[in-house]
Order: structure tokens, then sequence, then C-alpha cells
């Protein structure tokens, strides 16, 4: 019996010191353990998330706005519009294409003045400011506003149309600025803020999550452009293009530049940044050149990618790579042997994705480079070697052909792709797009949508055509022109003769 009550005795005092241990010496395991399934409260003052990422300190909008609103100023832009085309079949949707393809809306009174609104922010504290390049381009007047209301006159340095990417100066010393992170590392999913004047509503501050990555808008027609737009929900609307969109850590990681709006022209939810890492280059090259620099080899290659009939009929073994759609005489690709229906797989031994993926890293090579490239011709594999050329100033061009005004008309090439949009049965020729009131060619009746055939009796399809001819006369002299008028789907030619001013 004493035996007994000694072994239960025993067993009573180690049951006592094992608890003492454990909760005493191990105070952790009095935490409860909390499944995902889970959806109770935690208890008040319960320590159970103390290792874990806080959503409050992740997620502190006002630090991020008080650190990088005052980077962000308005920006008001003087400009004169001029007439550009009437109504046109194929309305609608194709006005924002016409928008950035001409640079002025479609149906503007000739010559008024307009101030259009946008944002952008400082980047350097002696007065650099990153925005929009359809902000501030053709401007005539640039004011800049900052959050303390103190007003700038500023000066562009440079702008690039492809990327929609423009830098300005303001004669100030030191400026709040903001800071350009690494877009690269931005994940789908993650919260942004977007910060600009949107519809006049100065200083907006609005949230939302990357949406998506890499997306390509097609907003050049035929020019060439370089898109590769990060997509949020934040809200954007107009007046917030050229401002930042920041990430978590005060860096800004786009810049906002286009949205996709309803029937009303309103935020629906997806808006569209330019990464900040595409944005320093063409800011660097600005800075220092006035201009953008980049590499070309003389393909063109379609926005699509490549679907599975089109890998079956060239015999690839995925999907991936950059089809070439056509190869251009004397250029570098030409010289190097490079066909159509080639398809591009690596370029310095680095994989190339898709279409998009060649053309940016092409265009970011310093002309004079040689570059060797893998391709797939017909199955089987071929390297090639590729010197790379510089890519024609798409703004010296414009500016080369700008002086066509000087006999009251100005004019762009007529494309297929432009014929089809606009539903011309005319494919070849030069489109009017202007035409001043005070000219001779107003008086003979001419308008924006008509199509000149020829000069002197000269076949034109290009500007260059047009200036060679144009050129050579003299104020007081004549220009004989065959010009086409659609109307209803009708066509008719007439032969008219327009006297230089």
């Amino acid at each position: 019996m004493k035996k007994v009550v000694w072994i239960s005795l025993t067993s009573f005092l180690l049951g006592i010191l094992l608890a003492g241990y454990v909760f005493v010496y191990l105070p952790e395991k009095r935490a409860p353990q909390k499944s995902f399934l889970d959806n109770s409260p935690a208890p008040l003052g319960s320590d159970l998330y103390a290792d874990q990422p806080q959503a409050k300190a992740d997620l502190d909008f006002v630090k991020i706005s008080d650190k990088v609103g005052p980077a962000v100023v308005k920006i008001e832009c003087e400009k004169v519009e001029r007439q550009s085309m009437p109504n046109l079949p194929g309305g609608g949707p194709g006005d924002d294409f016409w928008d950035r393809f001409f640079g002025s809306p479609r149906q503007r009174p000739q010559s008024q003045k307009v101030t259009v609104q946008g944002t952008g922010f400082f980047v350097s504290a002696d007065g650099y400011i990153i925005t929009n390049n359809h902000i501030v381009e053709n401007g005539q007047k640039v004011k800049v506003y900052t959050v303390q209301s103190d007003e700038y006159v500023a000066k562009i340095i440079g702008s690039d149309p492809q990327t929609d990417v423009a830098l300005i100066k303001v004669e100030a010393k030191g400026m709040p600025f903001a800071e350009l992170g690494d877009s690269s590392q931005v994940r789908v999913g993650e919260w942004v803020l977007a910060i600009g004047n949107p519809l006049g509503m100065e200083h907006t501050v609005t949230a939302g999550i990357v949406s998506a990555k890499g997306r390509q808008l097609g907003l050049g027609g035929e020019v060439q452009t370089y898109e590769d737009f990060i997509q949020t929900d934040a809200a954007i609307n107009r007046g917030n293009s050229g401002g930042p969109l920041v990430n978590m850590r005060a860096e800004v990681i786009g810049i906002t530049s286009n949205i996709l709006a309803g029937a009303d022209g309103g935020n629906i939810g997806i808006g569209f940044a330019i990464p900040s890492n595409m944005a320093k280059k063409v800011v660097s090259q600005l800075k220092e050149k006035g201009r953008v620099v980049r590499g070309k080899i003389g393909v063109t290659i379609l926005n699509q990618a490549i679907d599975e009939d089109t890998r079956k009929l060239l015999n690839l073994p995925n999907r991936k790579g950059a089809l070439i759609n056509s190869v251009t005489p004397g250029d570098p690709a030409d010289k190097a042997g490079i066909r159509q229906y080639d398809v591009v797989i690596e370029l310095n031994d680095q994989p190339i994705e898709n279409n998009n993926d060649l053309r940016m890293k092409i265009a970011d090579i310093k002309p004079g480079t040689a570059v060797t490239l893998k391709i797939i011709r017909d199955g089987k594999e071929k390297t090639v070697t590729v010197t790379v050329a510089e890519m024609e100033d798409t703004q010296q061009k414009a500016s080369a052909v700008s002086t066509t005004t000087d006999v009251g008309l100005r004019v762009a090439s007529l494309t297929p792709n432009l014929a089809r949009r606009y539903g011309l049965k005319t494919i070849k020729g030069l489109l009017i797009t202007e035409v001043d009131s005070s000219s001779d060619a107003a008086r003979k009746g001419l308008q924006p949508g008509d199509i000149v055939l020829e000069v002197n009796r000269q076949k034109v399809s290009t500007e260059e055509e047009w200036e060679a001819v144009v050129s050579k006369k003299k104020s007081g002299e004549a220009l004989l022109l065959l010009i086409r008028r659609e109307t209803d789907g009708q066509m008719q030619d007439s032969i008219v003769s327009i006297r230089i001013p």
C-alpha cells in the first residue's frame, strides 16, 4: 500500500514539474494556433502575427503621399490647334489613332489656341521634370504649378513621341523630387498610387494594384512606337497624364500615359503607365542630346504573337521568337541575309520572347554595334551577324516636311492600313490633313480629307516626293495638282492649280 502511495505521489510531483516547464520556460506555446479557415478575430493583446508583415506598415499611403506629393506638378501647355480631318467613314474608336498620328483632333475649327492640362514630376533638385510628350508636343508656352502654387515657365528639353516621354525644365533650385525605381521588379498584384491632376482636380491621389505588365496598345498606327505598359486599376482620368505611378517604397515605377475609357471618357479601372526603366533611358538621352538615338536592323515585325497555326506552318519548336514580316532592301538585315518568314529566337545569346521583345532590344543597341542573331528558317537554326544602324529621327523628318505649309497645305502619306481604317478606296497618294484658310488652296476649294495623286503631273506617295517638287518652286509660281475626293464611296478626280504665296 505504501508503495502505491509513493508511486502516486512521485507521479504527481513529476506532473507538476513538467507543467511548470511547459508554461514557464516555453511561453511561446501559449499562443493559439490559427487556421487559415478560422476567421475568428485574435484575442486583444495577442502577439499571434508578431512575426508576419504588417499590412499597416506596408500600405502607409499617407507617408508615401507626403514623400512623393511635393514633387508632383500641374502642367498647362498652350498650343495652336489647326483644322484636321472632317468626318470620315470609320469614326469613333479610330479617333484616338487619328489624334496620335496627326497630333490634333479631327474636328476643330481652324487655328484656335487651346490649353492642354496634364501632370509631371520633378526628378532632380535643379528643376528637371518628366511628363508626357502628348502634353507638351508642339507647345508654344508651358507653365508649371507646384503644390505650393508657385508658377514657373518651363523649357522643353526634348520629347520622344515613340514612348510618349518628355523632359522639361524650370529655372529653380532645391526642388523636391521623386526617385525612379526599378520597374523590372514590379509584380502583378502589388499596390501602387497614382498622383496627378485628373479633370482639373489638383493633386489627387488614387490607389490600386498593378493589373498587368507588358501591354502593347498599338497607339502609333503606322508610326513606330515602343510600348511596354504597366496596367493598373488605380483611378486615372484626363489630366493624370504624365504623373507618377508609385510603389509602396515611394519609388516611381511608371509614368501614367493612357486610359481605356467608356463612352463618357472617364475611368473604368484600366489605365496604363510607361515603365520607369524605359523612361530612364529616354530621359538620359533627352537631357544629353535633346533626342533619342535608337538602333535598327531594317525589318518590320508585326505586333501579334506567333499563333499555333503559324508555328506549325513554319515548323517551329514553340511559339517564342519574332517573326520577320519584311526586310528593307539595302538595310543591315538585308545585307546579313535575313529573309521574310525568318523567326529570330536569340540576340547575343539572349532569348527573344516575342516580336516586341526584339523591337525593344534592337532599339537599345548603340548604332554601329555588331550583334549575333539566331534565327529559324524552314525549321532549321541559323546564326547571322548584323551591324545595327541608326533609326531615323522622326521629329527631324516631320520638321523637314513641315515646310509644305508654305503652300497652304499639310500632307501625309496615305498607306493601305490608314485607307482601310477610314474607309477610303484609294490606297496611294498624299492625304491632305490641313488647309490654311487664307491660302490659294482654300480658295480653290481644297479640304482636309482630299487626296493628292499628282503634283505637276508626277505621281506622289510620300512627303519626300511632295517636298522634292514643291521646294523647287518660288513665290508666285503655280503647282498643278490632281486631287481625288471620296464622298459616300464615290470618287471624283479634279485638276486644280494653286499658287505659292
